[in-house]
């Protein structure tokens, strides 16, 4: 009892403390990422709603994307952590080259499809010609984009998991100041009241910031980095270690694919009902992935040490900070509600949309701030507990359930045989996260996650 208690006390003193460490550099990065693309709507929608809903519809490709990558880097990471816990950087080394081999696979047939059949592609989310041709001019030359993106990103990610979260947001919010930047020069000095140029141009510019945001990685690497580029090796020890990556790498990959498939498949669904619900769910989305920024600092921060602590094999404190975790998640889900509401004033006065688009904005801002309190605690539980102790399958069966089983058949006969009103249509959608709350509260005290995936690779040079 007493050593429980001691466990504890170590836990509230050393956990805080290192949390705030992370989760204020990863809540900053997430902050500027989220706001590109906020600066990007917002500026596009000051010249045309057609281009500023062509952009969003647009970015959905790169969604898709940034789903593979997300998955590959939080396999990295899962691994990275547990063995940054364990002190073996040379087997971190080896992750890095493995994340960006595959990551930079993945990038290319992304690239080829994009800038080959971008018209193609625009047609699954919209019927509208103009969103169409807007999209595709976009679309095709952001491709370039993806080249970079995938190298970058597994770097960062493996360095966060390192406990170097500052470097890592430093890189980030430097090169996606940038792409504002030269998006808003773009738009209002070279280019205002011409949104064809105008998305040619912010296209440009963004692959212009991922190649500096590249760029910024190769020369820390090289330089001052712990580790480095390198080639993926071909022995036993790559091999055990290639198995691992692809245990815990597969399903969070499959649990992100599954999940933004079904995202995707909604703004699909969306963009076929009306441009105007196209336009406020653009807006909509940006609002709330803003207001969760600190949600999914608490997610990633937290998935750092407790995978450290794994790693380590300091069991029972990996789970005084899961729970710290969660009460965390809770705390600033609630805030980020409370902050969709109050900045309500400010998103109309800074969009313009007609007048029903604005009523459809209005009632889905509301039904944004009950959605974040659920999508706080489950992301910080499916996506940063369970995937730091190495559950990662429990996120792929309870996406594929609840997205596609409930949410999906619901949204599209709601939408095409039902014809509900688009605001129903948007509550029927945002129904997934309350829907898994109850459930990953029930795994999480089954402390399935509570796993030490690490080999003994550090005596091997």
């Amino acid at each position: 009892m007493n050593e429980n208690k001691q466990i504890t006390t170590t836990v509230n003193r050393s956990f805080n403390r290192e949390l705030m460490t992370l989760v204020i550099p990863i809540a900053l990065q997430n902050l500027i990422s989220a706001t590109v693309v906020s600066a990007d709507i917002v500026m596009l929608g000051m010249i045309s709603q057609s281009a500023m809903s062509a952009v969003s519809l647009a970015g959905q490709i790169t969604f898709v994307l940034t789903l593979f990558y997300m998955g590959l880097s939080t396999g990295a990471g899962i691994l990275t952590a547990q063995y940054w816990g364990k002190k073996d950087q040379q087997t971190i080394q080896r992750i890095l080259s493995i994340a960006c081999l595959f990551s930079f696979i993945i990038s290319v047939l992304f690239f080829s499809v994009s800038f080959l059949y971008p018209e193609r592609l625009m047609r699954i989310f919209t019927d509208d010609g103009d969103l169409i041709m807007y999209g595709a001019r976009f679309l095709q030359l952001n491709a370039f984009s993806y080249l970079a993106m995938g190298i970058s990103q597994m770097y960062l990610s493996v360095i966060r998991s390192m406990e170097n979260a500052k470097l890592s947001a430093w890189i980030s919010a430097v090169c996606l100041i940038l792409n504002i930047i030269f998006n808003a020069i773009c738009i209002f000095v070279f280019f205002p009241g011409e949104p064809e140029l105008a998305i040619t141009a912010v296209a440009l510019a963004t692959v212009t910031a991922r190649f500096i945001e590249l760029g910024c990685c190769l020369v820390h690497s090289f330089t001052r980095g712990p580790i480095h580029f390198r080639i993926p090796v071909r022995d036993s020890i790559q091999r055990k270690l290639l198995r691992d990556f692809f245990k815990y790498t597969l399903p969070v990959l499959g649990n992100y694919i599954v999940w933004g498939g079904a995202l995707t498949a909604t703004a699909a669904i969306i963009g076929h009902v009306s441009a105007d619900m196209v336009a406020a769910n653009s807006v909509a989305s940006v609002v709330k992935n803003l207001a969760v920024v600190l949600c999914g600092g608490i997610a990633s921060g937290g998935a750092v040490l407790i995978g450290k602590y794994l790693g380590n094999g300091q069991i029972e404190k990996a789970k005084q900070a899961g729970k710290k975790m969660n009460l965390y998640a809770l705390i600033f889900g609630v805030l980020a509600g409370l902050t969709i509401l109050m900045i309500k004033p400010l998103v109309f006065y800074m969009v313009n949309l007609n007048v029903i688009a604005q009523n459809q904005l209005n009632g889905m801002l509301y039904i944004c701030a009950y959605y974040c309190i659920a999508k706080s605690f489950n992301s910080t539980t499916i996506a940063g507990i369970f995937t730091a102790g190495g559950d990662s399958k429990f996120g792929f069966w309870c996406d594929t359930v609840v997205m596609w089983g409930i949410i999906l058949p619901l949204a599209y006969l709601s939408a095409f045989v039902w014809q509900v009103s688009p605001l129903m249509l948007y509550f029927v959608i945002s129904l997934d996260e309350i829907i898994k709350l109850p459930v990953a509260y029930i795994r999480y005290r089954q402390y399935k996650w509570l796993n030490n995936i690490t080999r003994d690779f550090a005596e091997v040079g």
